[in-house]
């Protein structure tokens, strides 16, 4: 397996057929694993696999991180029935569109003001203390509203165009930075237009119209 990283995001790369049982024996400290089930020179189907065995249904990082693996200047990376097309910097970075973005609701959950996000997986973002996200994310990802678990993210907005957020994610926990959690965070704070969101490993770019975000930071492999 392969060992890369998005903004301190790790995930294991392997074109070898996994398992839950596989998944939670190699994952180690990893954020996630990446199956490739097939591939071409530009594009690639995959499985994302979260270190508890359980599979995620998107993951902006883990697709960058298969874009930048694959090495075209242009990508479709398909996960389940969704399909993430990516570009290619003049910067080396890797820029991804993301389709089907939606705000679902604002509502109150276990005391909180929560907005539901999906961007192909499930988010709950809370407008706060970033520093609050040790109690909110475990507290929400398990709350009886998300019956299948939710991703997390407590954002505070710095400035408009800016944002401040830490990221919890279903079935990891705690994570450095996350994809789909900066579009989700961007679409509940700002809506249309771009914003940067800053993760403590780096920052995301976002721009949002219509329900289509543009999602751009880097990916690299670990030595």
């Amino acid at each position: 397996m392969e060992r890369w990283h998005a903004l301190g995001n790790v995930y294991l790369l392997s074109e070898d057929v996994l398992n839950a049982e596989r998944v939670r024996a190699e994952a180690g400290d990893a954020d996630g694993v990446v199956e490739v089930q097939a591939r071409g020179d530009d594009w690639a189907d995959v499985v994302i696999w979260n270190p508890d065995g359980s599979t995620a249904e998107m993951s902006g990082n883990a697709t960058r991180i298969v874009a930048a693996w694959l090495g075209a200047e242009t990508t479709r990376v398909r996960v389940g029935e969704r399909e993430v097309v990516a570009h290619r910097t003049p910067d080396g970075r890797i820029e991804q569109e993301l389709t089907g973005v939606r705000v679902l609701r604002h509502e109150r959950v276990a005391g909180l003001d929560v907005i539901a996000v999906d961007v192909g997986n499930p988010h709950a973002v809370v407008v706060g203390d970033p520093d609050d996200l040790p109690v909110i994310g475990p507290l929400l990802e398990k709350h009886q509203r998300f019956p299948n678990r939710t991703n997390v993210q407590v954002a505070r907005i710095d400035a408009p165009g800016h944002v401040t957020a830490r990221v919890w994610e279903r079935g990891v926990g705690e994570t450095s930075a996350s994809g789909t959690s900066a579009v989700a965070v961007a679409a509940a704070t700002h809506g249309d237009g771009e914003v940067v969101v800053s993760f403590p490993g780096g920052d995301l770019t976002v721009r949002l119209e219509r329900g289509r975000a543009w999602l751009t930071g880097p990916a690299e492999r670990v030595d």
